[in-house]
């Protein structure tokens, strides 16, 4: 109930997706024939199919948009955008997945979702990554404990990261040129002002306040909702799953 409250503050949900340039420029006129769900690979792996979403956004159905916003459905989608590529009518599923998790998140929706809810530890991963160190991927934040698919070479690497990596060439952290350098402050500033004028960083904030909101009606607390959903995948996900 409270979901359909904020909505009516807030305004029907496709008149907000119809607001977003992905829906724009990535769905004219769909004619349902599936080329976009026999290309995509994540359709090929998971329960997913990009045809239905597209319709379904097609329909102008709010209480179906909306249960797509709450669904893990909608983080299938790798963005690779190989639906483009096929769509005999040019429209670009991978655009309207991109528009519905945008609204998802602004909604906080996401929270609903199993797969959604991976968005806080993914946010704390990268997005700290970004703009803390100007890297998406960072070693010394790569934590071998959370992820021990690594296997015992990654484990010696992080506990050996100096040596290995100046035997690479690289300048770990370092003042200077070089891979894995010491990105300046000057340049990490202006990251955080990108962050700022695009809106991600709102977005970061909606998703901390919305995930916080949703480990209380869990019962958890944060700490322990972050490690749930970095952690926890349900039996529901793949094609080969019942």
């Amino acid at each position: 109930m409270l979901f359909f409250i904020e909505f009516v503050k807030m305004g029907k949900l496709y008149d907000r997706l119809a607001q977003d340039y992905r829906i724009k420029e990535g769905l004219k006129a769909c004619i349902s024939c599936g080329t976009c769900t026999a290309i995509c690979p994540a359709a090929e792996f998971y329960r997913y199919n990009p045809k239905k979403i597209v319709t379904i956004v097609q329909s102008r159905d709010d209480d179906a948009i909306l249960e797509l916003l709450k669904s893990d459905t909608i983080w299938y989608c790798g963005e690779c955008l190989s639906c483009v590529t096929r769509c005999p009518r040019k429209n670009a599923p991978g655009l309207v997945i991109m528009a519905l998790r945008a609204l998802s998140i602004e909604t906080g929706c996401f929270a609903e979702s199993e797969k959604g809810r991976q968005m806080l530890p993914l946010m704390h991963a990268m997005h700290q990554n970004v703009l803390n160190y100007g890297y998406c991927v960072y070693p010394k934040t790569f934590a071998y404990e959370k992820h021990p698919e690594y296997g015992t070479v990654g484990k010696w690497t992080q506990e050996h990261m100096e040596d290995v990596y100046e035997r690479l060439g690289a300048h770990l952290g370092q003042v200077g040129p070089g891979a894995l350098r010491k990105i300046p402050q000057e340049s990490l500033d202006e990251l955080k002002a990108i962050f700022d004028l695009t809106g991600a960083t709102r977005w970061m904030e909606i998703v901390e306040e919305k995930s916080r909101e949703k480990s209380a009606e869990m019962g958890l607390s944060m700490e322990e909702y972050e490690a749930q959903a970095f952690n926890q995948t349900s039996s529901c996900h793949l094609n080969t799953e019942d």
